[in-house]
């Protein structure tokens, strides 16, 4: 976990393609309050509907959210429908000129009606699919197949993700996969729920879930599934299809790698109190994708795609989930965020998790040596301007420079921890440059906040701060409480 960790702090973003059947998800929502006179059903009565990118779109999404600048080849019809779900996708920032319109077949619709009855909680009624899963024409394919290879060169990774909606036909899957062979580019693929995977012979790897591998497979479906049963199915596609790796997904078990040459790995996810499948396939393809073009071990990049997962499943619906909620994720489960101490590249996680949030963010920074009433009553107050209080503390060596060889009187450590336990205070840090206009540069607080006993225009990094549009705040000074008159007081004693 600790070299993952590592990894994530230098990760950069990518370019991906992905290719495949994107879909429109629609939810039309209402009241489902009576009977239709005419049948023992009941009736929506429509409200509102709301439209997401779902299928290979939200491949493309997530892997947005993942740093990734994406590539969008696939399949559209010639109808609103198309311009809606295109529209969604550039609005995330991928590239969809690549989303050809075929006004022989309907855009893909997962329309799900979904009512309210007596002012309850809104319950799935059914879902309409508008679809065709005739495969393309000769000309699409060539059509489709030239745009891939025009972006081939500049792509780190490629995505296939088939519904089995037309798009992943036999031989547009050994095109891709062919091309991307002969460029030494990694194709991953998120197969279709089907019986034949042979389409995906020779890819890089492939992600199923384990009812997907047992029908592809053909393998008995044990009403207990063992690890050797999963490790079997894992095999057999890893073999027969000449892959490099298989990850065999889990649901709330986590994942199986199997690699060549090496015995299969359980990367088990974490127990979540929500659990909603939905869009975790999706993520989970993203994921092994960054990865992947960021240099990850197979291991690595499978224990990421697990904690996106992860993420995902805990909440209802699809959601993509940001490149700093799943290195925050692993960052918790690798125990380097207990408590409120953080090393400064940590810091900037969570802050960045907080700003997704909304949250605003407080910053102040000094000796904090003998933490008094003083200190308390202007951290409280420094709080209240904000959301996030982010403390920082002086390292020994530049209180020394700063107050003379007799200080501190308390290290670091203790200082820091002293400060973590006032409840106003949301993060402690400590810095060891001489001011903290470093540091403010990487944290770029909302409101840097310093005391009464400043004047000012001599507060460090009010230029940097005011400078990108932040606040800078001087709060009020209660005199005879400062340390050094504390400790005077205390040396006299």
């Amino acid at each position: 976990m600790s070299r993952l960790i590592e990894q994530l702090a230098s990760y950069t973003p990518f370019k991906a393609i992905v290719v495949g059947d994107y879909m429109l998800d629609q939810s039309v929502y209402g009241a489902a309050e009576r009977l239709s006179p005419d049948a023992p059903v009941p009736v929506l009565h429509a409200d509102r509907t709301e439209n997401h990118p779902g299928g290979a779109a939200n491949v493309a999404i997530c892997l947005r959210e993942l740093k990734a600048e994406v590539t969008c080849l696939g399949v559209v019809g010639d109808d609103p429908e198309a311009q809606i779900l295109r529209e969604a996708i550039a609005a995330a920032g991928c590239a969809v000129e690549g989303l050809m319109a075929d006004p022989g077949r309907p855009t893909t619709i997962k329309r799900s009606m979904i009512g309210l009855a007596q002012h309850r909680h809104p319950q799935k009624m059914f879902r309409v699919d508008l679809e065709s899963r005739e495969p393309l024409s000769d000309a699409m394919v060539r059509d489709l197949l030239e745009r891939f290879t025009a972006v081939l060169g500049e792509a780190d990774v490629v995505c296939l993700e088939d519904y089995d909606k037309g798009v992943c036909s036999p031989d547009v899957c050994q095109a891709i996969i062919q091309r991307c062979r002969a460029a030494g580019k990694p194709v991953l693929v998120d197969p279709a729920a089907i019986d034949d995977y042979s389409k995906y012979r020779g890819a890089t790897a492939i992600t199923p879930n384990r009812s997907e591998a047992e029908r592809a497979t053909g393998l008995d479906t044990p009403l207990e599934a063992t690890e050797i049963h999963n490790a079997g199915l894992a095999r057999k596609l890893l073999t027969d299809l000449d892959l490099d790796a298989v990850v065999l997904t889990l649901d709330r078990y986590g994942a199986l790698l199997e690699q060549r040459g090496r015995d299969p790995v359980l990367v088990p996810t974490e127990a979540q109190s929500v659990y909603d499948v939905s869009g975790a396939g999706d993520i989970v393809l993203a994921a092994l994708a960054g990865g992947i073009a960021n240099g990850f071990s197979w291991l690595d990049a499978v224990q990421f795609a697990n904690a996106a997962a992860g993420l995902e499943i805990a909440v209802f619906g699809v959601q993509a989930i940001p490149f700093v909620r799943i290195q925050r994720e692993l960052l918790v489960r690798s125990q380097r965020l207990d408590g409120k101490i953080r090393a400064t590249d940590d810091l900037l996680v969570e802050l960045a998790v907080q700003r997704a949030a909304g949250q605003r963010v407080v910053f102040t920074n000094g000796c904090f040596d003998v933490l008094h009433a003083g200190h308390v009553a202007y951290l409280a107050e420094a709080r209240a301007l904000g959301d996030i209080l982010v403390v920082a503390i002086n390292t020994d060596e530049q209180v020394r420079s700063q107050k003379g060889p007799r200080r501190p009187i308390f290290p670091e450590s203790d200082r820091a921890e002293v400060l973590a336990a006032l409840e106003c205070v949301t993060y402690v840090t400590v810095f060891a440059e001489a001011t903290p206009c470093e540091l403010l540069e990487r944290v770029r607080p909302d409101v840097l906040v310093k005391g009464g006993d400043y004047a000012p225009d001599t507060v460090e990094g009010r230029a940097l701060v005011e400078g990108y549009g932040g606040e800078v705040r001087v709060l009020a000074f209660r005199a005879g409480l400062g340390s050094t008159e504390i400790i005077r007081k205390l040396q006299e004693v």
